[in-house]
């Protein structure tokens, strides 16, 4: 059986969210916590944290399109993170926490682009999205204490309060695509 893996680069706010939803997913192979759409050569969390760098908190998703397909992770993603508020994701606020898709490809372009017009259309949110569809140019992984952050501190209160939600509202309306 022949595997057909992917690229997509994503960012919804804090990665530590995205990267939890993400590695739930079937047919995602390895999600990586990094920083992507900025401005400096290898920039350190520190310094991503300041929103004078141009990046936004990453994930870079590996994924088989035999098992889930691009138009998937669009949809979860745009469900799983608020598509609307420019630069901030609750009480993360900055330029580093925003919404944006960083396409690999034109198929990607087109298909991201699609999927926003067709979101607006049907109005699925109240206010207009802001999430940005930018070619992908370059990823930086984030510090090695960033990866698989949930799934080491889930006790930890940023994990309870904020991550814990998402997942649940993934498992209720994703069941069929978790693994």
């Amino acid at each position: 059986m022949t595997q057909h893996f992917k690229t997509a680069v994503f960012a919804g706010g804090c990665f530590w969210c995205t990267e939890a939803v993400f590695n739930r997913i079937e047919g995602v192979k390895q999600v990586i916590s990094g920083y992507t759409g900025g401005f400096i050569k290898n920039p350190a969390y520190r310094e991503v944290c300041e929103g004078t760098t141009g990046h936004a908190e990453g994930t870079k998703i590996v994924y088989d399109e035999s098992k889930v397909s691009y138009k998937d992770l669009l949809e979860i993603f745009f469900a799983t993170h608020n598509p609307t508020t420019l630069n901030r994701q609750g009480n993360d606020v900055g330029p580093q926490y925003r919404s944006a898709i960083f396409y690999t490809n034109e198929q990607q372009k087109a298909e991201s682009e699609a999927f926003i017009a067709f979101l607006e259309k049907e109005q699925v949110f109240d206010n207009p999205i802001v999430t940005e569809t930018t070619e992908f140019e370059v990823f930086y992984n984030a510090e090695e204490n960033h990866q698989d952050y949930y799934e080491n501190n889930k006790q930890q209160g940023y994990c309870q309060v904020i991550i814990n939600p998402k997942l649940k509202k993934l498992e209720k309306h994703y069941k069929d695509k978790l693994k």
